[in-house]
């Protein structure tokens, strides 16, 4: 992120943009539970700049919720009063955080906005993001344009292809960071952003950045068949006093991956009705519990991922709504034999002559009647365990696979053969 545009930690309420009120709520609520503070403490705990407390302890001791104890060097030592305990504890019940102070929706908005970058792709760089990846050119060219255009992506195939793999790995076309805010304050209201376990911070941190803000990678979501329309807007916590945000919130300026698209709760017209607008318009609008409704920008590149039948899925409309639609069919015998020697070398497997067109046969004979690149990989697992049980060297061969096969691939032939033999023993009467 450029060094000029990245957020500086504010000096003065004003430059802070939230109501100085929240600000004096959330340090009685941290100096409750802290019990004796100090300003350098509330500075570090609330992430706010020393100028700025300093303020706020003024403003407090003037309303007699706090008592100075004395300095140590040029730290103000003090404790709430009787009263400013009973303010707190009323602020509590309404509100328990007492975290980092929130950023402005106005400056949630500007910084997005300033963040919006398409990644500067070509066949090289695409190539080098998916190296990890046995992927032919043809669907690399026709990612790299994808990412490219405004609007949703729509990988369809059938199981086993790789989409979710294809999916996930769209966001390393991005080597630039961004900053997410700790929180978002609106109409007086806190809403939760960062998520460490979505959000993955740059470390270090630049010592010069807003510490209400967190230098991450752009981030990357994906859900499945967990979704559901109340992870699309606001979230009140009731116990906390807090809201949290959506995930098209978290993931603005990264990606979001739909997967398993067509296998949630929810119809898919239900969650394009809901996305119409924000693709669309580039906007999204929330509400807060008690109808407060607001705008956000809607910078994340949606990814539709579906192993069903597209016309199961949805009419023209749905699909003019989606300008890019990439089919990650299943692979040839070459790209499968490569995903093979890949997995493994990866597994310290040695690969006998002639079993990787064994293993292929077997594949379509016992598979899916094509090759999917996620076979190469459970085989290599499965092979690792037999060798292990029966202390043998790790070797695929025509047997092993034969021997892996007899595991992995349900015995539909032999189920079939043994009804038919129950039936002519035991015909049925009638």
């Amino acid at each position: 992120m450029d060094e000029l545009a990245m957020p500086r930690a504010a000096r003065t309420m004003d430059q802070l943009g939230i109501p100085s009120s929240l600000v004096q709520d959330l340090a009685l609520r941290r100096a409750l539970y802290e019990g004796r503070s100090s300003t350098m403490r509330l500075s570090t705990g609330l992430g706010l700049s020393l100028a700025i407390i300093t303020t706020v302890i003024e403003e407090l001791r003037d309303l007699r919720h706090i008592d100075l104890l004395g300095l140590e060097g040029r730290d103000y030592i003090f404790e709430l009063t009787e009263q400013g305990r009973e303010t707190a504890r009323e602020r509590m019940e309404l509100c328990r955080y007492a975290g980092i102070a929130p950023v402005s929706l106005r400056d949630y908005n500007t910084t997005v906005l300033r963040q919006q970058a398409p990644p500067p792709v070509n066949h090289e760089s695409m190539r080098a993001a998916f190296s990890d990846l046995v992927i032919s050119d043809r669907m690399i060219d026709e990612l790299g344009p994808a990412l490219l255009t405004e609007g949703a992506m729509f990988l369809y195939g059938p199981p086993g292809t790789g989409k979710t793999s294809v999916a996930e790995r769209l966001i390393r076309t991005h080597n630039d960071p961004v900053v997410v805010p700790r929180a978002v304050e609106v109409d007086s209201q806190i809403i939760s952003v960062f998520d460490p376990v979505i959000h993955e911070p740059v470390d270090p941190q630049p010592p010069e950045l807003d510490p209400r803000w967190v230098l991450c990678r752009r981030p990357s979501i994906v859900v499945g068949g967990e979704l559901q329309l109340s992870m699309m807007d606001l979230t009140y916590e009731a116990a906390n006093g807090i809201y949290l945000a959506p995930i098209q919130m978290q993931a603005n300026n990264g990606l979001l991956v739909i997967d398993d698209f067509g296998r949630q709760t929810i119809s898919p017209e239900a969650l394009l009705n809901r996305w119409i607008v924000p693709l669309d318009r580039r906007l999204d609008y929330l509400s807060l519990s008690y109808g407060v409704r607001f705008d956000i920008p809607f910078d994340v590149k949606v990814v539709f991922s579906t192993n069903l039948d597209p016309a199961t899925l949805g009419d023209e409309a749905f699909y003019r709504r989606i300008q890019n639609k990439i089919l990650v069919s299943s692979i040839t015998d070459a790209e499968f034999d490569e995903v093979l020697f890949r997995s493994a070398d990866a597994a310290g497997i040695t690969i006998a002559p002639g079993a990787n067109a064994h293993l292929r046969q077997v594949s379509r004979d016992l598979g899916d009647g094509d090759l999917r690149p996620y076979l190469p990989k459970e085989v290599c697992k499965i092979l690792r365990a037999v060798c292990t049980y029966n202390r043998s060297p790790l070797v695929l061969d025509q047997a092993a696979v034969d021997r892996v096969a007899s595991i992995y691939f349900t015995r539909a032939g032999e189920i079939r053969a043994t009804m038919a033999e129950a039936t002519l023993a035991d015909p049925p009467t009638g």
